[in-house]
C-alpha cells in the first residue's frame, strides 16, 4: 500500500482550509484599510456623537452664553432621544442601511442605462439624425402614431 492510503482521511480538510484562507484574509484586510465598519446602529451613534461634538464646538459671537447653554440642553435631549431607539432596534437600522444600497444600486442602474443611451447618441449632438434600421438608436421607440405604412 502507498503512503498516502495509510494517512487518516480528515473529511473537513476543506473547511478548515478555506477558514484558515478567509482568516488570513481578513487579517490582511484589517492591516491594510484598518477595522471593518461596525453595525448600523453603532454607525448611527458615532454619527451623532461627532455632530453633537461638532456642535458643541462651535463658537460663534452670535450666540450669547444662554444660547450656548440651550444648544447644549438641545444635545443632550437628542442623544437621550436616539440612544434608547439605537437600543432596542439594532437590527432595524442593518435593515435600513441594507435598503438604502438597494435603492442606491437600483439609481445606479437606472443613471448608467440612461448614460449608455446618450453616450451611444454622442455621435449626433442635437439628437436629430436618425438612423435607419439601427436597434441601438435610444430614439426608436417603435413608430409614431401618425406614420404611414406601405402595404402594397
Amino acid at each position: 500500500m502507498s503512503e498516502a492510503a495509510d494517512r487518516p482521511v480528515d473529511d473537513d480538510a476543506w473547511a478548515k482550509a478555506c477558514a484558515e484562507d478567509l482568516e488570513a484574509e481578513k487579517a490582511r484586510r484589517r492591516s491594510q484599510y484598518g477595522p471593518p465598519p461596525g453595525s448600523a446602529a453603532e454607525e448611527l451613534r458615532k454619527l451623532v456623537d461627532a455632530v453633537a461634538d461638532k456642535v458643541s464646538s462651535l463658537q460663534s459671537p452670535l450666540f450669547g452664553a444662554a444660547a450656548q447653554g440651550t444648544v447644549q440642553q438641545i444635545i443632550k435631549q437628542a442623544k437621550s432621544a436616539v440612544a434608547p431607539v439605537i437600543e432596542r432596534n439594532p437590527d432595524v437600522f442593518d435593515h435600513i442601511a441594507a435598503a438604502g444600497n438597494e435603492l442606491l444600486a437600483a439609481y445606479r442602474s437606472a443613471v448608467e442605462g440612461q448614460e449608455r443611451r446618450w453616450t451611444q447618441g454622442a455621435g449626433d449632438p442635437a439628437g436629430t439624425e436618425k438612423k435607419d434600421g439601427d436597434p441601438t438608436d435610444p430614439r426608436d421607440e417603435g413608430p409614431a402614431a401618425g406614420e404611414h405604412i406601405d402595404l402594397d
